[in-house]
C-alpha cells in the first residue's frame, strides 16, 4: 500500500487538483445540454401545447422550488472559492429558475388556461441558463489550457521581478493555476555575478506571495556570464 501510494505520488506530482477543474468543465456541459434542451422542447411544442395537470404541475414545482432553495443557501458561500462549487451552485441556481419558471406558468395556466406559458417558459430557462453555462465553461477551460490567470498581468508580474535588487532580467515566466485559488509561477531571474543570491530569491518570493497572492513559484537564478540557459520560445 505504501509503494502504491508513493509511485501515485510520482506518477502525479501535482496531485489531483485539476479534478475540480475537470468536474466544472462537465457541469458546464450539462448544463449546455439541459439549455439547449430546454429550448428544443420549447420551441416544438409552440404549434401543439400539450394538456397540462396545472394543479399537480403547481405543487411538483413548489416543492422542486424549496430544495433548490436549501441548495442554493448550503452553496452560495462556496460558489466564489471554488471553480466546481460554482458549477453545482449555477446548475442549482438553474433549477430554481426552472421551478419559479414552473410555478408561473401552472398559476398562467390555472388563472387564463394560456396553454403557450409552459413552451415560453421553457425558452426563457434555456436562453437564461446557456450564457451562464458557457461562461463556467470558458473559465474552466482556460485552466485546462494553463492561461494566465485574468487577475493577473504578466508584464507586470515581469516588472515586478526585475524590479528586485540584483537582477538584470527576467525569461521563461509562467503563471497558470492549477485548481481554484492555487495559482503557481515559474521564472529565470538573470542577476549580476555579484549578487547575493540568497536575498533574491528572498525578495522574489515574498513578492510574488504578497503581491500576486503566489505562495509557490519556482525561481531560478542564474548569473549573468551564464551563458547556456536559453530562453525558450513556447
Amino acid at each position: 500500500m505504501t509503494i502504491t501510494k508513493a509511485v501515485g505520488r510520482q506518477r502525479q506530482t501535482f496531485g489531483l487538483y485539476r479534478l475540480e477543474i475537470l468536474a466544472a468543465l462537465a457541469n458546464a456541459l450539462l448544463l449546455v445540454g439541459i439549455a439547449g434542451y430546454s429550448i428544443y422542447e420549447g420551441v416544438s411544442r409552440l404549434g401543439a401545447p400539450p394538456e397540462i395537470e396545472g394543479g399537480l404541475m403547481l405543487w411538483v414545482a413548489l416543492g422542486g422550488l424549496l430544495v433548490n432553495l436549501m441548495g442554493i443557501l448550503l452553496l452560495r458561500s462556496g460558489a466564489g472559492q471554488s471553480l466546481n462549487v460554482e458549477g453545482a451552485y449555477t446548475e442549482v441556481f438553474a433549477d430554481l429558475i426552472g421551478s419559479v419558471g414552473v410555478v408561473a406558468a401552472a398559476v398562467a395556466y390555472l388563472t387564463t388556461g394560456f396553454a403557450l406559458a409552459d413552451p415560453l417558459v421553457a425558452i426563457a430557462i434555456g436562453i437564461w441558463i446557456l450564457p451562464r453555462a458557457l461562461l463556467l465553461g470558458w473559465k474552466a477551460s482556460r485552466i485546462l489550457v494553463e492561461s494566465a490567470p485574468s487577475h493577473i498581468d504578466m508584464e507586470d508580474v515581469r516588472g515586478d521581478l526585475a524590479a528586485v535588487t540584483g537582477v538584470v532580467g527576467v525569461h521563461d515566466l509562467h503563471v497558470w493555476t492549477l485548481t481554484s485559488d492555487m495559482d503557481v509561477a515559474t521564472a529565470h531571474l538573470v542577476v549580476a555575478d555579484d549578487t547575493e543570491i540568497h536575498a533574491v530569491l528572498d525578495e522574489a518570493g515574498r513578492r510574488m506571495k504578497e503581491t500576486w497572492g503566489i505562495s509557490h513559484a519556482t525561481l531560478q537564478v542564474e548569473p549573468e556570464s551564464h551563458a547556456d540557459c536559453v530562453e525558450e520560445t513556447w
